[in-house]
């Protein structure tokens, strides 16, 4: 499906400007529509070598390894993933407000491992961050520009609502997928992350997703489940509720909350906000 509009056009050929400037890119992928989108575009180009490198770690849902394996193969990317486990790095596994800027850190350490090992040539990492993500907290932008990753889409004036309506427009069925950071976002700062309660909180998702919960979180305060969920999603939950609780406590939860001011990205960081 061809883009029709000449705003998207030109934002397309700002891209492929942007693409064409490498030889050969190595696209930290994680199935999310951003870097999709990125790779997508990228393997268009025949003028330039792509990779996506799919970090595999036990902070990613495996039904969002599913659902990047498939989209990879949806787009013709020539996908490696790669397992990696950040969780025993100190700043990571005690969940500190300082763990995402190491754990990107790390990730693209284990990038640069794989192009060594792989005697990869003039070989840019690039990644999907796009004009949207600079107005959020993220610390990981740091240590991406530490490291001299490339960000393709912001310099080609991308923001996460272009970058959703050009794939809508070309057909991409990741268009509208709901976004789904890591597993660690679910867990309070200064909370030891461990396989039990990455585990407990994958399970309730899916299981609420499985209900028809589309874009929810289940955060983990001890042994309460606290579920954000769009507020038009409240009477399916409450409708539920028998059921949700029994499942929940079945994983290991204790108290099951309904948090009543919804869905909403960065909660875990509004207790820092205030002191």
């Amino acid at each position: 499906m061809p883009v029709t509009d000449d705003a998207d056009k030109q934002l397309l050929q700002n891209l492929n400007n942007e693409l064409g400037k490498y030889k050969t890119l190595i696209i930290a992928y994680s199935g999310g529509v951003d870097s999709a989108f990125l790779c997508a575009t990228a393997v268009k180009l025949n003028e330039i070598n792509v990779t996506g490198v799919l970090l595999d770690t036990p902070l990613m849902k495996r039904s969002e390894k599913d659902a990047a394996l498939r989209i990879a193969d949806e787009i013709g990317l020539d996908l490696k993933v790669v397992r990696f486990n950040p969780t025993y790095i100190e700043g990571i596994n005690t969940n500190t407000r300082e763990r995402c800027y190491i754990c990107k850190k790390a990730m693209i350490d284990k990038i640069k491992e794989y192009i060594a090992e792989n005697a990869i040539e003039e070989a840019a990492i690039a990644d999907g961050l796009n004009l949207s993500d600079k107005n959020e907290f993220r610390p990981g932008i740091q240590a991406s520009n530490e490291s001299n990753v490339v960000h393709p889409l912001v310099d080609a004036n991308f923001t996460k609502d272009d970058i959703r309506r050009v794939a809508g427009a070309l057909g991409y069925s990741f268009a509208e997928k709901p976004s789904s950071p890591c597993l660690a976002t679910r867990i309070p700062y200064n909370t030891l992350i461990t396989f039990k309660n990455l585990k407990m909180i994958e399970e309730a998702e899916d299981f609420l997703n499985g209900i028809g919960l589309e874009d929810c979180r289940v955060r983990l305060h001890k042994n309460i489940a606290r579920i954000e969920a769009e507020p038009g999603d409240f009477p399916t939950l409450v409708d539920k509720r028998e059921e949700i609780v029994s499942r929940l406590k079945d994983m290991g939860f204790v108290y099951i909350c309904l948090d009543l001011q919804g869905y909403r990205t960065g909660s875990m960081g509004e207790e820092l906000n205030k002191s």
